[in-house]
């Protein structure tokens, strides 16, 4: 599977622009501020439906515009299918493929998997558990219909259950048997997300130890904790025990929704005793291995997204990270880099195709590599 194609008109800092892409390696160079990880954004629009940094899609309108556009094109087994996206104003947001509207975008996600290494990913080390949440949801979401079902469905289920608890206390009543609907829904729904999430880490941990291993030289062990208060104990008795202090407090406190990940290196957590270095080889071995278990799963290579990932890497660390990704193991590659010398010198001496495109004020020049 590769990106062919894309257009964009209105997305951004772009007014009309067309890309075509090759199937290996893909760079974005130019100073800052000029569009490169917008352009990496509008990829990760065409397979998640949503942008990979701001939630609002009415922001992503180019200023001054109503509207805006991307499209792309896939090829894919074989089939070339084409993925339209658009936004207007104070409207619902479209998404098509093949000219077919969907219903519910979740039943896009998976389709045309994409893994993003970008700076904002030290957010899974910094902020809080929601972060690292939605990050393991996302990559079991991507093979898994029936746990983003699970999932979309406990958040309702989860709603219901406050909104519901807030009213009693409000009305200053109670009836249990209501509370139970929603309970033994929440029970349910969060017993299988936890055993998926459970079995998932199982399965990745080994294959995240080995990209860190590749990325380190093998200097530190890591490790990733999954905090689960289902670890607990049984889901049903842990919601009847905290029942009168979630009266109290108007919501729930017991579930999946208080999951967390606690990322280690060495027996430590990496937030506090990992340097800058360490942090960013912790994600990008974390980034590969999504990767590499998305294409064990799926039974192709995802597309994957390099956004400026190589400050605080040393040019050994670097170089073999490209050639990594370079070989046949991987797919289709797209890279960020503020400096057009340090992506000519890396991929002087690796023997794969390469486009390499100019971005200047939302504008995109294919430059000549001799590749």
């Amino acid at each position: 599977m590769y990106l062919q194609k894309i257009s964009l008109i209105n997305f951004k800092n772009y007014a009309d622009e067309e890309l075509e892409f090759c199937e290996k390696i893909n760079c974005f160079v130019g100073d800052n501020g000029e569009g490169k990880t917008n352009l990496l954004d509008a990829i990760h629009y065409l397979s998640f439906c949503k942008s990979y940094f701001n939630p609002i899609d009415s922001q992503n309108i180019k200023h001054d515009a109503d509207f805006f556009v991307i499209q792309g094109t896939n090829l894919k087994s074989e089939s070339l299918d084409v993925i339209y996206c658009a936004q207007k104003r104070n409207e619902r947001k479209q998404f098509k493929l093949n000219k077919k509207e969907y219903s519910r975008f979740s039943d896009h996600i998976g389709l045309y998997p994409l893994v993003m290494i970008s700076p904002a990913d030290y957010g899974l080390i910094n902020e809080g558990s929601e972060e690292r949440r939605r990050y393991i949801d996302s990559v079991i979401s991507q093979f898994d219909k029936i746990y983003l079902d699970n999932l979309i469905n406990y958040n309702k289920v989860l709603l219901q259950r406050n909104i519901l608890l807030k009213q009693f206390a409000e009305s200053r009543s109670f009836d249990k048997s209501s509370l139970e609907i929603w309970s033994n829904k929440l029970v349910m729904l969060g017993q299988k997300i936890y055993e998926k999430r459970l079995t998932f880490l199982d399965q990745f941990l080994p294959i995240f130890r080995k990209f860190f291993a590749f990325i380190s030289g093998g200097k530190e062990n890591v490790d990733i904790d999954y905090q689960s208060q289902l670890s607990d104990g049984n889901f049903e008795k842990q919601l009847n025990d905290a029942l009168e202090r979630e009266r109290t407090l108007r919501y729930s406190i017991v579930g999946t929704h208080k999951d967390d990940l606690q990322f280690n290196i060495d027996t430590y957590p990496l937030k506090r005793y990992g340097s800058q270095g360490q942090q960013k080889s912790f994600i990008i071995a974390l980034k590969l291995a999504q990767f590499e278990y998305t294409k064990n799963i799926k039974g192709f290579k995802p597309i994957l997204l390099f956004d400026d990932i190589f400050d605080k890497l040393d040019n050994f660390r670097v170089e073999q990270l490209m050639k990594l990704v370079s070989n046949d193991s991987f797919g289709q590659v797209f890279v960020t880099d503020a400096h057009p010398e340090r992506i000519r010198t890396i991929f002087n001496d690796i023997n794969t195709e390469l486009k390499v495109f100019e971005i200047k004020k939302g504008t995109a020049t294919e430059v000549t590599t001799g590749q």
